[in-house]
């Protein structure tokens, strides 16, 4: 082997050698960078585990994670204990506006309820939910604040509206924690600082979430998971929420769902007029029932182990004890029986009337005949004068007759 081959021999497995040694590098490098992908990966997942742990640890067993399907909807400000609250419900289904049963009635307090609310606008801004030129209100006054009128300090904090329980206005307080009220002559203690751009959605079915178009480009993965989860005003409202005893229902007139709405008791009107009917109707048939008719209908009632005396008393009993339900709230129940009685009552007034037709005579024409009319049109006829002809008398007393008729010679 010459010299040049040797060279030629030797540079080719250099050059072999390196490419198998930058291969190697890179393959290395490309493990490093996938288990350090994994790494991230898992760490993110765990993380985000981590925080749902720690969430539900501290929100205990009602813990909701995600509020897409969930609503809130204030109703009143009250005065309870010395401290204005804010009355509120929470409901399940947004969609519904807030018509189905809600989850339960609660109590929080002003400044907590609109510090939420206030974030809430906040984050809706944020996202462009209300548009462009959307400014959020100022929130100063939402908790305790010193307010300096002619070189004298007051405190002062958003709190009930005094005559109403639709609005908030800013109190005056006499000391810096604000809990103890600072009223005038009259017990007013509104003050005239403006805050109408700030107010609780009274009477309003507000979504937990607020979904605004994105485009998937300008968004990451985890933006729609967040929204679902990041709710500041249910989330306050819903992990500082105090209960709604008879006190504040009644306070805040909060009904129940087993209240009576005016829908409720119309119906219930309607229903109990219409039995009643229905029982003075059915006592009017039963007077002209047939001898016949009673005594089978007292034989049919004797084989169950009932007498006629005692239907009066059964239904006597049914209609209180309805109405004992209805007065305890038992809608399901209270509904239940009176359509049953409704429809009993109105299945025997129709047997009543259809027995009373059967009964009726026929003539020959087919047309039911009426022996009361006829009664009547024979004694009309007396009366206007009409006789019955004579009998025609016997020969013996034509000859009697003749002779009384002859002249008296005695």
């Amino acid at each position: 082997m010459n010299l040049h081959n040797i060279l030629h021999t030797t540079l080719v497995g250099l050059l072999l050698a390196i490419n198998a040694a930058s291969v190697s590098a890179e393959d290395n490098n490309n493990d490093d960078g996938a288990a350090a992908t994994d790494d991230n990966t898992t760490s993110y997942y765990q993380q985000q585990d981590d925080d749902d742990k720690a969430d539900a640890y501290s929100g205990g067993d009602d813990f909701i994670k995600y509020w897409t399907e969930y609503a809130v909807l204030p109703k009143k400000c009250i005065n309870l204990g010395g401290k204005d609250v804010i009355v509120f419900s929470m409901y399940e289904k947004y969609y519904n506006h807030c018509a189905d049963k809600a989850i339960g009635t609660y109590s929080l307090d002003v400044p907590t309820f609109m510090t939420a609310y206030a974030k809430q606008l906040e984050l809706n801004a944020d996202d462009m939910t209300y548009g462009d030129d959307y400014t959020v209100p100022d929130s100063t006054y939402v908790t305790c604040y010193p307010y300096e009128i002619n070189g004298v300090v007051f405190y002062v904090q958003m709190g009930c509206t005094d005559g109403t329980s639709q609005s908030l206005s800013v109190n005056v307080y006499k000391d810096n924690t604000c809990t103890e009220h600072d009223r005038n002559a009259d017990g007013i203690d509104d003050t005239t600082i403006d805050v109408s751009d700030l107010q609780a959605p009274f009477g309003q079915c507000t979504s937990c979430v607020h979904f605004v178009d994105k485009n998937e480009d300008d968004v990451d993965d985890g933006y729609f998971e967040g929204k679902t989860k990041n709710a500041p005003l249910c989330e306050a409202t819903w992990e500082y929420k105090e209960s709604c005893g008879r006190k504040c229902r009644k306070m805040g007139n909060v009904k129940t769902s087993s209240e009576w709405n005016s829908s409720d008791k119309l119906l219930l009107f309607v229903l109990g007029s219409f039995s009643t009917i229905m029982m003075a109707v059915i006592t009017k048939k039963r007077g002209k029932m047939s001898r016949k008719d009673a005594l089978l209908e007292e034989a049919a009632l004797g084989s169950v182990g009932i007498q006629q005396s005692h239907v009066v008393g059964i239904f006597a009993l049914t209609f209180f004890f309805i109405f004992c339900c209805g007065l305890a709230g038992w809608k399901g129940l209270t509904w239940t029986l009176l359509l049953s009685v409704s429809l009993v009552l109105f299945g025997y007034l129709m047997k009543l009337t259809i027995d009373a037709g059967m009964n009726v005579p026929l003539g020959p024409d087919g047309e039911p005949l009426d022996n009361d009319s006829s009664d009547d049109e024979d004694d009309d006829e007396e009366e206007d004068g009409y006789k019955a002809p004579a009998t025609v008398n016997s020969p013996t007393e034509k000859q009697a007759e003749k002779e009384a008729e002859l002249p008296s010679f005695s």
